[in-house]
């Protein structure tokens, strides 16, 4: 189905430029609203919920939805600064009509973007979201004044977000005696994170959580963990944890400094529940390292591929009525603990499998070794259809004859640029590398 607007995770862009301005954004306000109040039951008042991360057009973009909002009918409840997973959960846990987070993720300050939560703390169905497509094409027609919407602030949105990150670590458990290096990107977790693992026992040493509006992902967080690696060492600690700017992605580090990425905490966390009993399966990525996949068939344990994307794992756990999958960027997703997936709420799924195993971060994850995975980018003309240009389907299928199933080849264009990614994975480095560069040299020919 093709969106004008909605992406794979809302509405994104660049600040000032359509649709990320003040009357797009209150025209969304107003479309969702009129889409929503058509879903209410027995005549009651849609209450939406708006949290957003800590970019400087947060404030402009919040208040134009508050207003399409309060236009289409609808009362807003504003939460401030809140991670997206927070919004997925208050929404759910007070019986909201929706939840709305104002935040472009891991990109930079001056993107932004507009992401919706339906009323059971998940992202909204294809139907509603063409649904309100279609109504941003309608002029507003404000209702009147009797029925406008009104606006308040949430009292405790942190406190009761943060004793819900609590109630997901086992009781028996604490983390009495851990040193942890907590790297909250300057992001919405910034005064969450650090207090939910010291609230558990934990020491700890926030960094990246001194937000002004523009520092949001820059050189901090999970899409940046060299600080974070930086800080465990100088600091002396176990383990560092960082966060992305809407805290839904996780990386951890050990205390040498070893970065683990999402594949990586994946494995700790399947053979933990195997541990426990049976787990039928775990859903990862086009881009999940096969080193995994075999780890996780060797104990028995199933294993399916969604498309690039959080949005597009949670389709087939739902689908397989598993409950484990994530991406290896951090993405990460325990259906049995939360409805999304969230950065502080998969750590503390770490920490508690460390705990019970009683083992460090690198002995958990010392039977995976990853395959060395090798990435080229190769510009193409814009409409270029790999697979319909003989010399590459060939040059493929050659190299795939070669890996013999101890590999794999992903050829999938960018979903956002004239590009073509060429991803090789083998167990020799040399040979990802050469059997990459064969292909994406037929791709530039």
């Amino acid at each position: 189905m093709t969106r004008k607007y909605f992406g794979t995770d809302g509405v994104r862009g660049r600040v000032g430029i359509t649709p990320i301005t003040p009357d797009f954004v209150m025209r969304l306000g107003y479309a969702a609203g009129k889409v929503l109040a058509g879903e209410v039951d027995g005549g009651k008042k849609p209450v939406v919920l708006i949290g957003k991360d800590t970019r400087i057009s947060g404030y402009m973009l919040e208040a134009a939805l508050e207003a399409g909002f309060s236009a289409a009918g609808v009362d807003v409840m504003l939460a401030g600064p809140m991670p997206t997973p927070a919004i997925a959960y208050l929404t759910r846990a007070l019986r909201l009509s929706a939840g709305v987070v104002i935040s472009a993720s891991h990109n930079p300050y001056d993107d932004n973007g507009i992401k919706f939560f339906s009323a059971s703390g998940n992202k909204l169905p294809d139907a509603v979201e063409s649904a309100i497509e279609a109504a941003i094409e309608q002029p507003i027609e404000c209702v009147p004044s009797e029925r406008l919407g009104k606006a308040k602030r949430l009292d405790d949105a942190q406190g009761r977000y943060i004793e819900f990150c609590k109630s997901t670590f086992p009781n028996e458990l604490d983390l009495r005696g851990m040193k942890l290096v907590v790297d909250c990107a300057h992001g919405a977790a910034y005064n969450i994170a650090p207090d939910v693992f010291h609230e558990l026992g934990a020491e700890v040493v926030a960094i990246g959580n001194q937000p002004n509006g523009m520092n949001i992902n820059d050189h901090v967080g999970a899409t940046a963990p060299a600080a974070l690696s930086e800080a465990v060492r100088a600091h002396g600690a176990n383990l560092g944890i960082a966060l992305d700017g809407d805290a839904d992605r996780l990386i951890m580090v050990d205390g040498t400094g070893r970065i683990y990425n999402g594949d990586e905490l994946l494995y700790v966390m399947a053979r933990d529940r195997i541990a426990q009993g049976p787990v039928a399966g775990v859903v990862g990525t086009l881009m999940t390292n096969m080193a995994l996949e075999v780890a996780l068939k060797d104990m028995g344990i199933g294993f399916a591929r969604a498309k690039v994307g959080d949005r597009y794992v949670l389709e087939i756990l739902q689908e397989k009525g598993w409950l484990i999958g994530g991406e290896g960027s951090g993405h990460l997703l325990f259906l049995d603990k939360h409805t999304t997936g969230d950065g502080i709420v998969s750590a503390l799924q770490i920490l508690s499998a460390l705990k019970r195993g009683g083992k460090s971060l690198a002995e958990a994850t010392a039977d995976l070794v990853l395959y060395p995975q090798t990435l080229i980018n190769v510009k193409v003309e814009p409409g270029f259809d790999w697979q319909k240009n003989a010399a590459v389907v060939s040059e493929k299928e050659s190299v795939e004859a070669e890996l013999k199933g101890t590999g794999r080849v992903l050829i999938r264009p960018s979903g956002t640029e004239p590009l073509v990614r060429v991803m090789v994975e083998a167990k020799d480095e040399n040979a990802a590398q050469e059997m990459a560069r064969r292909i994406a040299d037929k791709l530039a020919a």
